[in-house]
């Protein structure tokens, strides 16, 4: 299946989809259909990639009671990781991930798990230009994403990869949740673009 095969639902141009991109933490419970997710995973793989190597594997997780495995499992780990970092300096909030009732996964019933072997310099830079593309289709479709860094530990751990049929020589990059925003969410602003020189 290719996407000039796909009618699109919205019809944004790129600069308004990336414009209309927003980070999700409120999905109703709807879920994205199969056809909606492989739609999402071709606007993928057709991201830039180095060497023409296109390294990326994926995994879909739309299983309620996983998810909510995954959360309980991640967050302690993360919530470690996280006084590591404030104890070398680097201050952010975290309390809110050891509350019992906290979804690591903000209520969304898929996850999107981009994964790659890491064979090369690039291949990392490869799988999160695939997430962009993959973002943006979403948002074009009316969906709603947001990436999930705080899972990347847990999903990298031997037995967790097992339980997701992720082969050993694989290691996760990028979780995205995807599902049907629950309300609108408001524009963060961004600062202007920093340039540091402009030669001509």
């Amino acid at each position: 299946m290719h996407l000039q095969t796909i009618e699109k639902p919205h019809g944004k141009n790129v600069f308004e989809a990336i414009l209309a991109r927003r980070t999700v933490r409120a999905f109703s419970p709807d879920k994205p259909s199969r056809h909606a997710i492989q739609t999402l995973l071709e606007a993928a793989v057709r991201a830039p990639t180095a060497m023409q190597e296109e390294p990326w594997a994926f995994v879909v997780v739309q299983n309620k009671q996983t998810l909510k495995q995954l959360s309980d499992r991640a967050k302690p780990i993360f919530i470690e990781e996280m006084r590591h970092r404030n104890a070398q300096g680097v201050r952010h909030s975290f309390e809110h991930f050891a509350r019992n009732d906290f979804d690591m996964f903000h209520g969304a019933n898929t996850l999107l798990i981009i994964c790659a072997k890491p064979l090369s310099p690039f291949v990392v830079a490869d799988c999160w230009l695939a997430a962009e593309n993959l973002m943006l289709a979403a948002c074009d479709m009316g969906l709603g994403s947001c990436v999930i860094g705080s899972a990347v530990s847990v999903l990298n751990i031997h037995m967790v990869k097992t339980e997701l049929g992720i082969p050993a020589e694989y290691s996760v990059i990028a979780p995205i949740v995807v599902g049907v925003p629950l309300e609108e969410t408001v524009a963060t602003p961004r600062k202007e673009p920093l340039v540091l020189s402009w030669k001509q």
